[in-house]
């Protein structure tokens, strides 16, 4: 076992926050690259080293009672759900993780693809080439580390839809030809699935530990990540042209309503195969407060940038069932 994992991930790991520009120091957007690019050397995780995949500890039953939907899911709440027998419940659990592990895999290969766009024009000495690199490199083991447990799962999860798989060559492209948009693309995928799992290690129930294991790695980096298309995206949108702007301004919300749910309620694979009644979907997806208020929290931080940046339209986010009345807070220190 790697040694900085079990420094870094064991009893004593703390769930990190994201990576903001430092504000006493007014850090210039050059150093705050060369910063993350740094941390990237001094603080990055390797799929195989930093998970002993032939653990007993690690090993995937799919009965283990952790695998469980907790009751404050919008599923797990539901009377359907806690009146199936333990070992269905369990195996619903680890298959709604593996699903969103497959999509996120998915998801990771779109980025890479469109981060190596994105770096193709990128002019001699720009900060962001070496950072990009980085993060098609901590990417592209996280992809790895998805993989693998699904494999060792023994489901096969089909993950994105054909369609999604077709729409995701455009969003490949945008790296190149709308970066911006590409970006807002990045945090659309990368924002909800970062609150989910912030969310489930700090709750302090039971989590498996394979399970939390991969989610340490993940948030640890994407506290980086997310940092650097924030940055970005506060460092271009406003030089943009105001037709563009325009664009960022209608594009965004479609991506984030429709993105969101991928990580947030179960694949047409998952209904079908556990036969989950219309009624409880809707019951825990259609008419539940907590979920509604849970995917707005996940796009909280994206909205508040949207204001910041002058391209929030609110009619819009409310036409698509993402906008939250509560005041969606400051990106001030970001």
């Amino acid at each position: 076992m790697h040694e900085r994992a079990a420094v870094n991930l064991g009893a004593t790991y703390a769930v990190p926050e994201e990576e903001h520009a430092a504000i006493r120091t007014k850090e210039t957007y050059p150093a705050l690259l060369a910063r993350l690019s740094h941390q990237s050397v001094v603080k990055h995780f390797d799929a195989y080293a930093d998970i002993d995949w032939e653990s007993e500890e690690f090993r995937i039953d799919p009965a283990d009672s952790r695998w469980e939907l907790s009751a404050d899911d919008a599923l797990g709440g539901t009377a359907w759900y806690r009146s199936q027998p333990q070992e269905i419940r369990a195996r619903i659990g680890l298959h709604l993780y593996a699903t969103f592990m497959k999509i996120g895999a998915q998801f990771e290969g779109i980025l890479k693809r469109g981060l190596l766009e994105f770096a193709a024009d990128l002019p001699n000495g720009s900060p962001e080439f070496r950072y990009a690199y980085h993060e098609v490199i901590e990417e592209a083991h996280h992809s790895l580390m998805f993989q693998e447990f699904v494999n060792r799962t023994g489901l096969d999860i089909p993950g994105l839809t054909g369609l999604m798989r077709f729409g995701a060559r455009r969003v490949v492209g945008l790296g190149r030809r709308f970066p911006t948009l590409f970006f807002f693309f990045v945090l659309g995928g990368e924002d909800p699935i970062d609150h989910v799992q912030r969310t489930l290690l700090r709750s302090g129930r039971p989590i498996h530990p394979l399970l939390k294991r991969i989610m340490q790695i993940h948030v640890t980096e994407e506290a980086r990540h997310l940092c650097f298309a924030r940055h970005y995206l506060k460092q271009n949108v406003p030089r943009l042209s105001a037709f563009s702007r325009f664009l960022l301004a209608v594009r965004t919300p479609f991506l984030l309503g429709g993105m969101s749910q991928l990580m947030m309620r179960p694949s047409p694979q998952i209904v079908q195969t556990y036969g989950i009644p219309k009624s409880v979907l809707a019951e825990a997806y259609g008419r539940n407060p907590t979920h509604r208020q849970n995917t707005l929290d996940a796009l909280r931080k994206v909205r508040a940038l949207c204001g910041e940046l002058g391209i929030l339209r609110p009619g819009l986010w409310k036409l698509l069932g993402v906008w939250d009345e509560a005041p969606a807070g400051t990106l001030a220190a970001a």
